[in-house]
């Protein structure tokens, strides 16, 4: 048998057959620069600046969601018939996912305004790329069908679902490998009895969990849920972002501003830089260390925030936070005293003081049912005697207590200014509410 071998921290070995047209498909389109350069796009952004194994890679995400999808279309075609386009539409979906992805994840995304599922879609669809002229020679239809799954608009919609819903290869991948890469216990979950209980609702074209998963899909929610509380969203590894969001905001805004500001010219950068708009072939020349190698530069710049800004990004001197734990009502007052703080002691607010919220992740968020599409819901089997299948929070007392959601509200500030902003939150806040940030 031929076979390609990778060894995997998450899944111990990823085995890759390709002694057939579709493995020898998956394998090349493994192989491209486009994918290959997931190797240089960090799956948790800025997630090393707080734990320091944490230097994981979209590469290696993405080869571990193409195996859990492997492994559940090998365990649906038991009892399914799924057709053999449609499966390596599925497979290759699952690889390609994150091909689209800027810098750092989804810091750049923030900041420049765009989605890495769109620039996917067109690296798929481009016949310029090796990718997706790889996927139009095994068929015509190919290209289109990896991006209408990567969409959500795929019929069966239930292949789709496994590529992106609330119960996708793509979490099933990232909650087990961001916990073993941080050294984070909360994302462990009973990932083998889940593949055992998937199931395909026919009549409904949706996937659903056996009675038998029901607890496993808990642990599963339960896990993302700590993920977030404990990793998405920790402050330290928030701060980070912060600084280089300022970063590069204070670079976008020198170079419209008509200042001078070092960049390496004639590159896909100095595009980015320059907010004009990018071809596919541009977009991906474009990862983690052009901004390293350029916020390096900027340390030596003329103008002092930029300076000031990059030299404490790459030596890791991150602001303070504090979790604003307080009325709604409040909040204003705190927020135009603390500004006028890090105005007073000297620095721009509009760069030295930072707002964070939880609708500031957009590509992390827990289950809720309320509002969802209903392909985006979770339905697992109501019972063993019976084949009612409903949406888990009408099943599940420990889902619908995770339905309360987490609000996160912090701000971000200099070190400097740590004593002052400290003080107004003692001086302002009740003992018994205070949760000022210490890290």
């Amino acid at each position: 048998m031929s076979e390609r071998i990778y060894r995997d921290p998450v899944h111990n070995i990823i085995r890759l057959r390709t002694d057939n047209h579709e493995g020898e498909l998956m394998m090349r389109l493994i192989d491209t620069p486009e994918f290959q350069r997931l190797r240089r796009i960090k799956q948790l952004g800025l997630g090393l600046y707080t734990y320091q194994g944490a230097e994981h890679s979209r590469f290696t995400h993405s080869l571990g969601a193409f195996h859990l999808m492997s492994r559940v279309l090998d365990r649906f075609s038991e009892k399914y018939t799924i057709d053999q386009d449609d499966r390596a539409a599925a497979r290759a979906a699952a690889l390609l996912h994150d091909v689209g992805h800027g810098s750092f994840s989804h810091v750049m995304e923030k900041v420049l305004g765009f989605h890495h599922e769109k620039w996917t879609v067109e690296v798929v669809l481009s016949e310029t790329t090796e990718i997706g002229r790889l996927l139009r020679s095994y068929s015509a239809e190919l290209p289109s069908k990896v991006a209408a799954i990567i969409e959500g608009t795929f019929q069966p919609a239930a292949l789709a679902q496994l590529v992106s819903s609330q119960l996708d290869v793509d979490r099933m991948d990232y909650l087990l490998r961001d916990s073993l890469m941080t050294g984070a216990k909360y994302g462990i979950y009973d990932l083998e009895w889940i593949i055992n209980a998937l199931a395909i609702d026919e009549e409904n074209d949706r996937i659903y969990i056996a009675a038998r998963g029901l607890y496993a899909v808990e642990e599963y929610l339960q896990a993302r849920y700590y993920m977030f509380r404990q990793v998405y969203f920790h402050r330290t590894l928030r701060s980070a972002e912060a600084v280089l969001k300022s970063t590069l905001r204070r670079a976008l805004y020198l170079l419209e501003s008509g200042a001078p500001v070092w960049h390496a010219r004639d590159t896909a950068f100095e595009k980015v830089l320059r907010k004009q708009s990018l071809t596919v072939t541009e977009h991906l020349e474009v990862d983690d260390s052009d901004v390293l190698f350029h916020v390096k530069q900027w340390q030596r710049s003329d103008d002092q925030i930029l300076s000031d800004l990059s030299r404490r990004f790459t030596n890791r001197r991150l602001f303070k936070a504090i979790d604003l734990d307080m009325p709604e009502a409040e909040r204003p007052g705190f927020l135009e005293a603390a500004r006028d703080c890090v105005a007073t002691a000297g620095y721009d607010p509009e760069y030295y003081f930072i707002e964070d919220r939880a609708s500031d992740v957009p590509y992390y968020n827990y289950y809720t049912a309320e509002g969802a599409e209903p392909k985006s819901r979770i339905y697992v089997e109501d019972g063993y005697a019976r084949t009612r299948i409903r949406e888990i929070t009408e099943v599940s007392e420990v889902v619908r207590g995770l339905q309360r959601g987490y609000e996160l509200h912090r701000v971000c500030f200099p070190a400097e200014v740590k004593t002052e902003v400290y003080k107004l939150y003692h001086d302002l806040i009740p003992s018994d509410r205070q949760a000022v940030g210490s890290r």
